[in-house]
């Protein structure tokens, strides 16, 4: 056989396995309200996104954050389960791809000062193939989040296995996600082309850990081929004890906004990974800046927003070992604030246990309704200053 006969064989065997790895065609449509929207009928372009017909009205409301999608966004979904991603913040990460799709973000520091962010996602994604990047390793505080959602969870390695006899027990979190049952998506046991290096995201150059991409087509794949999809390999659906937080039926904002610029840190002197969020009253939405500058999607280009965002004060403790290694309160009780519609509540936040939801309650200690859409609660070591 010549060498031409060879490279189109080539050609046709990596097409045909792309194809297949980012599931363009496998888009599974569960029965909503008596419809059935086939899986033949979903087309896809070649980003593996589903062309949604801009006729279709938003009737269906996302149990994470109350925002309203299309019955063929719904029939996606509900065929999968909340998919969490480890995403970094070092400066030379930045821009990051893929926040701004997220259902909702939690944001800690892991170590030095340096945040984490952690995207949960579910109904943003279900008709658009997202990348996510840069995606970093798991810590002992995220999988409490986790839990919550019974998600797959995707990172890069993570702080101590069970046998490190260097990383303090209580911050072994790879050792947890096992122990916990967790439905792993470490990149180090999924292969290109759903995870891979790519050091020209960016138009700087950056060191390696700085440049692994992952796709949510991608991840939804590797998760279906090991029985993880709406219900676990035992059949038991991820929402069965999943507790949604109430939203609100509409989206107004306040005649008289009291709480227009929010303004926080989470270490001292680290002025890189200082927020502001600034309320722009005509979107009812508040616009992220990160140290000095407007935050914004590397894939869109354009800048974060959020119509909530939430101040959860807990206690820090450490560094607990050698790594610097941190531990967060995340089980009990502590003071919170929660910012939408342009005003400000002086509330407080609850968990029990690890897989229960934490809750939200505003001074007279009743439950926050969010507005429908992108929530983010940022994790900030008790005794730190909320300006707003």
């Amino acid at each position: 056989m010549d060498k031409k006969k060879l490279l189109v064989i080539g050609i046709i065997i990596y097409l045909a396995s792309t194809a297949v790895a980012f599931g363009v065609s496998r888009i599974f449509a569960p029965k909503i309200d008596g419809d059935l929207v086939s899986p033949q009928s979903l087309i896809t372009d070649s980003e593996g996104n589903v062309q949604i017909d801009p006729g279709e009205p938003k009737t269906e409301s996302c149990p994470l954050n109350g925002m309203l999608f299309t019955k063929t966004e719904r029939s996606i979904w509900e065929g999968r389960r909340p998919l969490a991603v480890m995403i970094e913040n070092h400066t030379d990460a930045r821009p990051q791809s893929g926040l701004g799709s997220a259902d909702i973000v939690y944001e800690a520091v892991v170590e030095g000062g340096i945040t984490r962010f952690m995207g949960v996602y579910y109904c943003g994604v279900a008709a658009n193939n997202i990348n996510f990047s840069p995606v970093r390793s798991a810590r002992t505080y995220f999988l409490d989040w986790v839990s919550e959602y019974d998600a797959l969870y995707a990172h890069v390695g993570g702080a101590g296995k069970c046998n490190d006899p260097t990383v303090d027990e209580k911050a072994k979190a790879l050792c947890q996600i096992d122990r916990y049952g967790i439905k792993d998506m470490d990149q180090f046991g999924i292969s290109y082309p759903t995870c891979f290096r790519n050091p020209d995201r960016l138009s700087k150059t950056v060191a390696t850990e700085h440049t692994m991409v992952c796709s949510s087509n991608g991840l939804y794949f590797v998760a279906e081929s090991r029985d993880w999809t709406n219900v676990d390999e035992d059949d038991v659906s991820w929402d069965e004890d999943f507790r949604s937080w109430e939203f609100s039926d509409g989206d107004k904002a306040q005649d008289t906004p009291d709480a227009t610029k929010i303004s926080f840190g989470f270490w001292d002197g680290y002025k890189d990974f200082n927020v502001i969020w600034d309320y722009d009253k005509a979107d009812n939405s508040y616009k992220r800046t990160m140290g000095g500058e407007a935050h914004t999607d590397f894939e869109t280009k354009k800048q974060i927003t959020a119509k909530n965002v939430v101040v959860q004060l807990t206690k820090e403790t450490g560094p607990v070992d050698e790594h610097k290694h941190l531990l967060y309160e995340t089980i009990g009780t502590g003071d919170a604030f929660i910012f939408k519609n342009g005003e400000a509540i002086e509330g407080t936040w609850s968990k029990n246990k690890r897989t229960a939801r934490t809750l939200f309650y505003d001074e007279n200690g009743k439950e926050i309704q969010f507005v429908p859409g992108q929530i983010w609660i940022e994790v900030v070591p008790k005794g730190k200053k909320v300006d707003f």
